[in-house]
């Protein structure tokens, strides 16, 4: 008998089709999976919503594909449920001819969109959401070896082939799959909250660089905000990881006073120039545990902290884990 205090649950969807990246379709299952399983042991049971995938196509048949994996629908796009969020998988090669023989999933999705659903677009697979015309006034982005023949066959898109994510309202599109991990940690957090999205990303997403919201280009947002002098001090900060100057000191150097610092730091990018040197730190601190074999002491001295226990306060307040334990999980999933 179901437990009647069970809440509702996350009806994901991917569409299905021939000639489908098979890791865009596994690889979001497997990393929202980890983040349900995570959840379920550590946030309060009136609050989790168990996940419901389905794999929708335009009919019933097994669907081949390049990996020698048949795929097997679950549903089809006339009596699919309503989805709280849809992944359209990239598409092997020239994405046309999927596109011309799937016009009932080009409807699904549209009518879907209408409904309320979220929806990331995956490289190539972004031509459905083009061809449904939700693209149309939006930033997308796709595979860049496709970005020219998409950008003639879909000149209302503002395509952003410079960018690896783009997000307009309810309407993500993503380059890549490490892309797409971004925005499934970040889709995770949203779901299940932060402890979720980071044990996720600690054991899946180890390559990754920067989080989804230092990559997006948001429609609307401030990640390039029109604010030059803000922009000029955050390359600043980025190329000097290692300065001994504080933040004051840094203002100061740009002719401001740190209280106008402040203020127009926060107006361009919602948050404190604190906030945004910390992120920069614990970016960099990563990037180097992953890929160096620096002491801790050294990393700490690289991203400018003046000890190895300045970096792991912060690392446990920000990760949960001190900076050794990041580095033996990423190291063991690097080259274990």
């Amino acid at each position: 008998m179901t437990d009647k205090h069970t809440n509702p649950p996350l009806n994901i969807a991917i569409a299905v089709y021939p000639h489908l990246l098979v890791t865009s379709l596994t690889l979001p299952i497997e990393m929202l999976r980890a983040g349900e399983a995570f959840a379920k042991g550590h946030i309060d049971k009136q609050s989790f919503r168990p996940l419901a995938i389905n794999l929708v196509a335009k009919n019933a048949e097994s669907i081949a594909t390049r990996a020698g994996l048949a795929i097997i629908p679950d549903c089809i796009t006339t009596n699919a449920p309503y989805s709280d969020l849809i992944i359209v998988p990239g598409i092997w090669r020239n994405p046309r001819p999927v596109v011309r023989t799937n016009q009932d999933v080009v409807d699904w999705l549209n009518e879907s969109f209408s409904a309320g659903s979220h929806i990331i677009g995956v490289g190539t697979g972004n031509c459905l959401l083009a061809e449904a015309g939700l693209l149309d006034g939006r930033p997308a982005t796709t595979h860049w070896h496709y970005a020219n023949q998409f950008s003639h066959d879909y000149p209302l898109v503002r395509l952003k082939p410079d960018f690896f994510i783009t997000q307009s309202e309810r309407m993500y599109t993503v380059a890549s799959l490490n892309a797409l991990a971004d925005v499934i940690v970040h889709i995770i957090s949203q779901y299940y909250g932060k402890a979720a999205a980071q044990h996720v990303e600690r054991n899946f997403s180890h390559e990754i660089r920067k989080p989804y919201e230092d990559q997006r280009y948001r429609e609307g947002a401030v990640d390039r905000h029109p604010d030059e002098l803000i922009a000029q001090i955050q390359f600043w900060l980025k190329t000097n990881l290692a300065t001994e100057l504080n933040l004051q000191e840094v203002a100061a150097q740009f002719s401001l006073s740190y209280r106008t610092f402040t203020r127009r730091f926060r107006a361009a990018t919602n948050q404190s120039p604190i906030e945004y040197w910390q992120q920069l730190r614990v970016e960099g601190a990563k990037e180097l545990l992953a890929s160096s074999n620096l002491s801790i002491q050294e990393v700490a001295l690289e991203v400018g902290y003046n000890d190895q226990g300045h970096l792991t306060r912060v690392f446990k307040k920000v990760l949960s884990q001190t900076p050794s334990g990041y580095r033996k999980v990423v190291r063991r999933k690097l080259f274990g």
